[in-house]
């Protein structure tokens, strides 16, 4: 079976403006990460993907079916929002009992499949806390085993980090990789970190087009032999920053040490260091930039 979701020349209007811009794509199993700042394009996409919006043209397959087919599609996706929000005054079991009965299961198959996706997101301990007393992390946890219910093959989650201590988002990023083991994930975020911990294949939306895919690897590829660290003076740091590209500053009294990504050696005293995702995603996000002015 073809476990692959495929777009071709996508694109999205919305009156005059145009959120994607002929958009091409292949996602395969495992996670997927797509990555751009607030504003890309990133929540019109899933939408499509989810049959919430309907695009302006290109091609939309999953699986090999076409998005158009809304009801074959929407039983194979579990969709993650952004505003994510459920039944406040329902116990967590409650609440995805009354979700599971929507999907058309009987009384035995939601017992088990409620009992084992609580359990799965960690939150059997609490089937009976009330959704409206959870904390953050618990929602959204939650909100992974509402979008799980119905054993989808594609799992789409929005920005689902946002807003969560760090200790919530490990566990939720370590559920998400243990989910895509069987399934296609696709996580949406303008938060790096979760992507570099979480996938191997991404792409890069900004603006509504589609600046880089491929694998993180391939991503820090771009920034091999052009990232530099320094310590300098915090009166010279306005200066050098309007100059260069600053990834980096950590400030101790007079001092300021700084990462710096440049063509060539940016200043004396400048010594080569390793890049990471972060200064990979900066760079691309600066250099499109700066080639569309020029345009």
């Amino acid at each position: 079976m073809d476990t692959r979701i495929e777009i071709k020349d996508l694109s999205k209007n919305f009156g005059r403006k145009q959120a994607l811009s002929h958009v091409n794509l292949e996602i395969g199993q495992g996670m997927f990460g797509l990555l751009g700042p607030n504003g890309a394009g990133k929540t019109t996409l899933m939408k499509i993907i989810t049959t919430l919006t309907k695009k302006s043209s290109g091609e939309v397959k999953l699986c090999g079916i076409p998005v158009e087919e809304c009801g074959k599609i929407r039983k194979m996706i579990g969709y993650l929002p952004q505003d994510f929000s459920m039944y406040g005054n329902m116990g967590a079991y409650e609440a995805l009992d009354y979700l599971a009965v929507l999907s058309g299961m009987n009384k035995k198959e939601r017992a088990e499949r409620v009992t084992e996706m609580l359990e799965k997101v960690n939150l059997g301990e609490q089937r009976k806390t009330k959704v409206k007393a959870m904390s953050g992390g618990m929602k959204r946890r939650l909100g992974i085993a509402q979008a799980m219910i119905h054993n989808p093959k594609i799992i789409v989650v929005d920005e689902p980090t946002a807003g969560l201590d760090p200790e919530e988002r490990v566990r939720f990023r370590n559920l998400l990789c243990e989910i895509a083991r069987e399934r296609i994930v696709i996580l949406s975020t303008h938060i790096v970190g979760d992507i570099e911990a979480t996938c191997e294949n991404i792409a890069v939306l900004d603006k509504g087009e589609i600046l880089f895919q491929g694998t993180v690897a391939q991503l820090l590829e771009g920034v091999k032999g052009k990232v530099y660290t320094m310590e300098v003076s915090t009166m010279e740091l306005p200066m050098i920053q309007e100059q260069f590209l600053v990834t980096g500053i950590l400030t101790g009294g007079s001092t300021a040490h700084i990462k710096i990504i440049s063509e060539e050696v940016p200043m004396e005293g400048a010594l080569p260091a390793g890049g990471d995702v972060e200064d990979a995603y900066m760079y691309l996000m600066n250099h499109d930039s700066a080639s569309r002015n020029r345009a």
